[in-house]
């Protein structure tokens, strides 16, 4: 008996309704988990905050030594990622800035992208060859099976990308939401006499728990301030790390006081005033939106279950009045 008899049976409607049914319940359960499960981002961040300041009280420029690591798939990732060498390259230096902008700034995440963006490919080609040849579960025309190979290979490059360029997106929405509040934290640090440097180690510490993702950013450029020689150098690479138009505003204020010596907590007010109204102007774009995106859902889930339960009735007494006759 060949596999491709057992096929029909395995690949039945009830089998897939059931498999079907099986991952939406196990995507809802996790959903709601993910949702009610209260993180703790203050390790990692600590971690990543201590790692960054040894790296610049030590002057370390260059790339270190590959540190022996514990985990056997990341030594494994990063052997073959050093016989290719893939992490000398001007490509792997812009890399790493948009894993920057993604949050992830240790070495292990430039291995780990490089290794998908190697090894995706070839399993998604070789997962659509046995799909298409082993076991004809995907049934196109001879000409244009090599067609969907190919498609699947260009898939599997693309997916690494499309991974890091939705989670700079997500980051970006997080850090222009928390920003408001935290220019009001960094606007009284500022008035009760703070420095620069003082009074962002103080907003990171306080919006640790509400918006992490600033606090790691500011913790960050505070540490760069301290250490840098150039504190402009430390400003910009917060604009390097966070490409948004809020963060280079808030940037050029700060740059501006540090030169021409403008107060500081004025200008960060009016910043923050600019930022919570455009963040309110948003929300009540999306709630004029709202109505009209809840019209299909209304008309697809809502309108057949009230014509059901409106006209059942009438439907079963004329069906039944009609098989009397």
């Amino acid at each position: 008996m060949n596999i491709s008899d057992y096929l029909p049976a395995v690949l039945s409607p009830e089998n897939l309704i059931a498999v079907v049914a099986s991952g939406v319940a196990f995507a809802t359960v996790y959903a709601v988990w993910n949702a009610l499960t209260a993180r703790d981002p203050l390790g990692s961040r600590a971690r990543a905050l201590g790692q960054h300041r040894e790296k610049l009280k030590a002057g370390m420029i260059a790339p270190r030594r590959s540190e022996r690591r514990t985990v056997a798939a990341v030594g494994l990732m990063r052997r073959i990622i050093q016989r290719f060498n893939l992490m000398r390259t001007q490509q792997a230096t812009k890399v790493v800035d948009r894993l920057a902008e993604a949050g992830w700034r240790s070495k292990d995440a430039l291995v780990a992208f490089l290794f998908m963006k190697i090894c995706l490919p070839f399993a998604f080609g070789a997962a659509a060859v046995f799909a298409i040849y082993g076991v004809g579960i995907i049934d196109v025309p001879p000409i244009f099976r090599l067609l969907v190979a190919m498609v699947c290979v260009v898939i599997g490059a693309y997916v690494p990308e499309v991974f890091v360029k939705n989670a700079i997106q997500k980051r970006r929405k997080l850090i222009q939401k928390g920003l408001p509040d935290t220019l009001d934290l960094l606007v009284i640090c500022a008035e009760a006499g703070l420095a620069l440097d003082a009074a962002l180690t103080r907003v990171s510490r306080e919006m640790e728990r509400s918006s992490p993702e600033v606090a790691d950013e500011f913790g960050l450029t505070a540490i760069e301030l301290g250490f840098l020689p150039d504190r402009k150098q430390a400003l910009k690479n917060l604009i390097k790390r966070v490409q948004l138009p809020s963060i280079r505003g808030v940037v050029n204020t700060l740059m501006q006081t540090e030169k021409y010596g403008t107060p500081l907590a004025q200008a960060l007010r009016v910043l923050a005033a600019e930022y919570r109204n455009e963040r309110m102007l948003k929300a009540e774009e999306k709630a004029t939106k709202l109505p009209a995106l809840l019209t299909m859902p209304l008309i697809v889930f809502i309108m057949p279950t009230l014509f059901i339960v409106l006209l059942g009735p009438a439907i079963l007494r004329a069906i039944d009045g009609l098989s009397k006759l």
